[in-house]
């Protein structure tokens, strides 16, 4: 019980990262109608900054700002340089740019920083665990995580459903040329989501650095899983992103700490462990095939 405890906690910590990543890319995806690939790059952008400040610094906090800025100033460069340049092109098209902003952003980030891996060390408060139940002390800076993660998915839940910004953002996800009909400014509000959405990735890319090694690469690792719960959630659905994140992090959490051990019990240990890794490795997406049967657009799609 206090190991299904603590990996459903790993769970819902990956399930609010996997969150944040997605709900940026699903805003994008829905109301623009661009697929952006190199979303993943402004998490990786996040996370090097943040932990270069951090290491330079010392202090997790100012790393913490200083990523945020980074993966916003860079989002903004990759959509007045590249992405508006795509919005009335076709998917093909939007997959070949943004594939190549990929390898840009990987190649630079070689150049600034080398290939060796950065590795931040978490804020001294949060360095420790909570006894959550007797025998189960957890990390507190996974806890963190998850509440900043809660904290999120709560304001932009205000931000899409109690707000102007919110009600056009809503509006453009269902019917784009009706909101420019009306005469708002559509390459504003562009503007506007595409950089929410990078600081959502930048958010991201800073929470997880203590956890994980910042290295090149790291967001085409985790853009895939993140377009899985788009596409789980529904294209253009915060709501849809934040109920697929939690469900494929736990998901895909319990698949890799439980099934190689099960199998165990009906074949033998190395058989069992290659299959199970191998099942896990492909859980999330049986699971979106799953869905799909179901539902062809996703829990939560916008109806349009």
């Amino acid at each position: 019980m206090i190991l299904l405890i603590e990996q459903l906690l790993n769970g819902l910590q990956y399930g609010v990262t996997l969150f944040l990543l997605a709900a940026g890319l699903t805003l994008i995806f829905g109301i623009m109608g661009v697929i952006n690939l190199a979303h993943g790059a402004l998490y990786m952008v996040g996370a090097f900054a943040a932990s270069w400040v951090a290491i330079q610094t010392g202090n997790f906090w100012g790393g913490l700002v200083a990523g945020l800025v980074a993966a916003g100033l860079a989002g903004l460069a990759m959509e007045t340089g590249v992405i508006r340049r795509l919005y009335a092109r076709d998917h093909l098209d939007q997959v070949l740019a943004t594939f190549a902003l990929i390898l840009i952003f990987n190649q630079s980030t070689v150049l600034i920083f080398g290939r060796q891996p950065l590795f931040t060390t978490m804020p001294e408060i949060f360095s420790g665990s909570i006894q959550i139940l007797p025998g189960l002390p957890y990390p507190t800076y996974r806890l963190f995580v998850i509440a900043v993660g809660l904290a999120v998915a709560v304001g932009l839940y205000f931000l899409i459903n109690k707000t102007r910004v919110g009600m056009l953002v809503r509006a453009g996800a269902t019917n784009r040329q009706m909101v420019r009909a009306l005469g708002v400014n559509i390459q504003g509000l562009y503007t506007a989501v595409f950089a929410l959405g990078a600081l959502l990735a930048g958010l991201a890319g800073v929470m997880a650095s203590p956890i994980v090694s910042v290295q090149v690469g790291m967001g085409d690792e985790i853009i895939l899983a993140t377009f899985v719960v788009v596409v789980i959630g529904g294209v253009g659905s915060v709501k849809g992103a934040f109920v697929a994140g939690i469900a494929l992090g736990m998901f895909d959490t319990m698949l890799r700490a439980f099934l190689p051990a099960t199998l165990q019990q009906v074949m033998p240990g190395p058989e069992a462990q290659a299959l199970g890794v191998g099942i896990s490795s492909m859980g999330i997406y049986l699971m979106m095939a799953l869905v799909l049967l179901v539902r062809p657009r996703g829990l939560f799609a916008a109806r349009g």
